[in-house]
């Protein structure tokens, strides 16, 4: 199976540089995606003032530059907006996707579903989704009744490898294994094609990080996801 763990050090950058090129908006080496698609942002191991003052013309003055789990440090004049403790997981190669249990239909997500996608981010907070987040990958979907209670999705794909990111379900339809089905769903989707399952989840949500373990996800790192504020 493909999928280098150095690839994973950089996973924002190394996305914007590969597949998700053609969603990049690029000056010199700092790189950012499209509007309404992520706000990460990237640059180089060792920035200077030069691709600092790259990224703040992409993004603009007074905008969120959202460096994920980047340790390099902004000018000091960027006020910090955010600063979390997470992990990054990596699905263990030696534990093939799960079944997933029997349950309501998983069904793909279209830009038709949008709005719901978004309500349902709304109301479960489960991280940063925009308007056009879905065209960074598959999203699955759970419906009852018509409505749609849990949702995960794709995200940054660095090669090698695919993020699973936006795991939430609605406060009404928890404790039924959606979340489980969805990310075994994707899991085995990803691993077909070759390539390895990673996630991030925050310290914090212990609910979220002892259920990806018990799914088969090791911790490989420590991470601290930072956002400031471009002056």
């Amino acid at each position: 199976m493909n999928g280098h763990t150095t690839a994973l050090d950089d996973p924002v950058g190394e996305s914007l540089r590969g597949r998700h090129a053609h969603l990049a908006r690029r000056l010199g080496r700092a790189a950012t995606y499209l509007p309404d698609v992520a706000t990460f942002a990237a640059v180089s191991a060792a920035p200077d003032e030069a691709e600092w003052a790259d990224l703040a013309r992409l993004l603009g003055r007074g905008e969120l530059a959202d460096m994920f789990s980047s340790p390099a440090t902004p000018p000091t004049s960027w006020e910090p907006v955010f600063v979390l403790d997470g992990r990054q997981m990596t699905w263990s190669a030696s534990s093939p996707p799960r079944a997933p249990h029997a349950g309501p239909d998983i069904e793909e997500l279209t830009a038709q579903d949008i709005p719901e996608m978004l309500d349902l981010v709304a109301r479960t907070r489960p991280g940063p989704f925009w308007p056009r987040t879905n065209e960074l990958g598959t999203y699955l979907g759970i419906r009852v009744h018509g409505a749609l209670v849990a949702m995960a999705g794709e995200r940054l794909r660095p090669p090698g490898w695919t993020e699973i990111s936006t795991v939430c379900t609605a406060p009404e339809a928890r404790g039924q294994g959606h979340a489980a089905r969805l990310i075994s769903t994707l899991a085995a989707r990803i691993t077909a094609r070759n390539e390895r399952p990673f996630l991030h989840v925050a310290e914090v949500n212990t609910g979220a990080l002892a259920l990806y373990e018990r799914l088969g996800f090791q911790t490989r790192r420590h991470v601290t996801f930072r956002g400031f504020r471009v002056a």
